[in-house]
Parts: structure tokens; C-alpha cells; sequence
């Protein structure tokens, strides 16, 4: 059986991380010199970079190369490639993830259901995640779309008494379903 890459939604990609130049892909003539001890051995020509390097038994890597001349350091690639990593990863771990978490409501819902609601989007503000508001009309309602706006403002009022709440996505129809987005203010 064929896997077809365009139904699944195509490869996945692996997250790049970020490239340096090494050795002989160093392409300028002059480069900035700094030693496995970080002692800084002046700014010379890229060849004579590479054989100290050579004779070192290291790698010659571009860490800077915006600079002018770039940035070099002699060192062993390999062990610099998974230190970097291992900062990207520990970044990553340390990066506060946001999620986006929906309230159904209805437009013929009663006050108890209601409050519930309410209570779950203060409990998903508490944990610092976004609500996003969705009403489904059916039938007939769909005739009366502004009940749905009516409910929402509503239910941001009642989040709002206790949070201070920013509209991020304004209720908004799409066909036969409401929705908005609120956050948290900062």
C-alpha cells in the first residue's frame, strides 16, 4: 500500500537547529582567531586559522559571522554541536506553553450550566491558558445569531467580575457557529 504524504499532511520535519560554518565552509579570507583556552590569537588569514586548528587535532568553527572579519573559535565540533543543543533543549523546556482552551455554550442554556461554564474558564485563566468561546446554532436559531453575540458578551462580563479580560478574537459567525477568543490581561 502507497503512503500518500499529502493526505497524511507530508513528512515531518525535524526541528533545525541552528548552523555554523566548520573548516573548510568557512568561505572568508580573514577571520578572528580565539583558541580552545578562549585566548584571543588576533585576526588572521582563514588558511593559517585551518592549520592551527589542523595541528591542534580541532575544528576550526565560524561562532560569529556577522562580525567583521567573523568570528572563529578552534574546538571540538562535535562536542560544541551537543552543548548547544543541550541549551536549545533546556530553552525550549523553560518556555511557557499557551494553550487554547474551549467553552461551549448554547443559547438555550440554562443558569446553572451557565455558571459551570463560567467557573471552567476562570479555572483555564488560573492556569494561564486562553478560552476560546464557541456557540452552535441550530435550526432555528441560526435565524436569531444575535442571541449567540448577546450569551457571549454575557458569559466575558461574568468571566471579567473576577479577571481582568482582553478580547483577542471578538465573537464572530462563521455559518452556523459563534466563536471568540479571550485571554487574561498581564
Amino acid at each position: 500500500m502507497r503512503i500518500h504524504y499529502r493526505r497524511r499532511g507530508g513528512p515531518q520535519k525535524k526541528e533545525e537547529s541552528v548552523q555554523y560554518n566548520v573548516n573548510e565552509q568557512i568561505t572568508v579570507p580573514e577571520v578572528r582567531v580565539i583558541d580552545d583556552k578562549n585566548a584571543f590569537l588576533g585576526v588572521m588569514s582563514t588558511e593559517a586559522a585551518l592549520a592551527i586548528a589542523q595541528e591542534r587535532e580541532m575544528d576550526l568553527v565560524e561562532v560569529s559571522p556577522k562580525e567583521t572579519p567573523p568570528v572563529c573559535k578552534i574546538l571540538d565540533y562535535g562536542q560544541f554541536k551537543y552543548h548547544k543543543e543541550k541549551e536549545m533543549r533546556a530553552q525550549k523546556a523553560h518556555a511557557k506553553k499557551i494553550d487554547i482552551k474551549g467553552v461551549r455554550l448554547s443559547v438555550k442554556m440554562g443558569q446553572n450550566d451557565f455558571d459551570i461554564r463560567v467557573n471552567q474558564a476562570k479555572a483555564f485563566f488560573k492556569a494561564g491558558d486562553k478560552v476560546k468561546i464557541e456557540i452552535r446554532l441550530r435550526g432555528r436559531e441560526k435565524e436569531h445569531g444575535h442571541l449567540a453575540q448577546d450569551r457571549i458578551k454575557a458569559f466575558i462580563e461574568q468571566v471579567a467580575l473576577e479577571y481582568g479580560v482582553t478580547i483577542e478574537q471578538p465573537a464572530t459567525r462563521a455559518g452556523g457557529t459563534v466563536t471568540a477568543v479571550i485571554a487574561r490581561k498581564t
